[in-house]
């Protein structure tokens, strides 16, 4: 099989005696969009932070395949983005050394040699290199989101998870995290929690958490 792959098998959550949903058995390859609806409250941020590696399942595996060949848990987040509401920058840190650490962090060598030619470039796609050395404490609530749409898309993950994209963003906002699902579903898997018309049509499939509660 060539490409990125995603397997999550016989997936089950459960949070004091509470099941949060069981019996998950999905498959993503290369080229899948797939939004995942619910109630608020109904464990779709859950089921994402299980694709990601952030929380462990009680039961069910979570497997990751590049060209055939099984990605190592601590080698994951190397072929991840997300962003999410939960997500924090470092407000002590300007823009620019947010992304710098988290460069350092996520991408791989051999992909971007010039990391400050793929700050900038990231800097300029979300309309923030003229606020680059501003604290983020400083940031409205919007340009904290798109700061951390850069950081999802840093190392140009081969799966992108956006759990509800579109908080605190105005128009224009909501117009980039558009465009990036849309880069994204021409070269990897674009994997969306929402419960809004518009984000969901966005992809090609949709699943309800609901039917993984019985």
């Amino acid at each position: 099989m060539s490409g990125i792959s995603l397997k999550c098998t016989s997936l089950e959550k459960s949070f004091l005696n509470k099941v949060i949903f069981k019996n998950v058995t999905l498959d993503f390859v290369k080229g899948d969009s797939v939004a995942i609806t619910g109630r608020n409250g109904s464990g779709k941020s859950t089921l994402l932070k299980v694709l990601a590696n952030l929380i462990k399942p009680n039961k069910g595996k979570v497997e990751i395949f590049d060209d055939g060949k099984e990605v190592i848990p601590d080698k994951v987040h190397m072929h991840l983005g997300m962003i999410a509401p939960y997500i924090n920058l470092y407000d002590e840190l300007t823009a620019y050394e947010n992304l710098e650490f988290f460069f350092d962090l996520k991408c791989k060598s051999d992909k971007y040699s010039d990391k400050k030619e793929r700050i900038k470039y990231l800097l300029d796609k979300i309309n923030l290199y003229g606020r680059r050395n501003d604290d983020v404490k400083n940031y409205s609530s919007g340009m904290k989101q798109r700061v951390k749409l850069a950081f999802a898309i840093i190392n140009d993950p081969e799966i992108l998870l956006l759990d509800e994209p579109r908080t605190n963003l105005d128009v224009e906002g909501i117009d980039l995290v558009y465009k990036v699902a849309e880069e994204q579903k021409q070269k990897g898997i674009l994997i969306l929690a929402t419960n809004e018309p518009e984000d969901t049509g966005l992809c090609s499939r949709i699943i309800s958490i609901e039917d993984y509660k019985k």
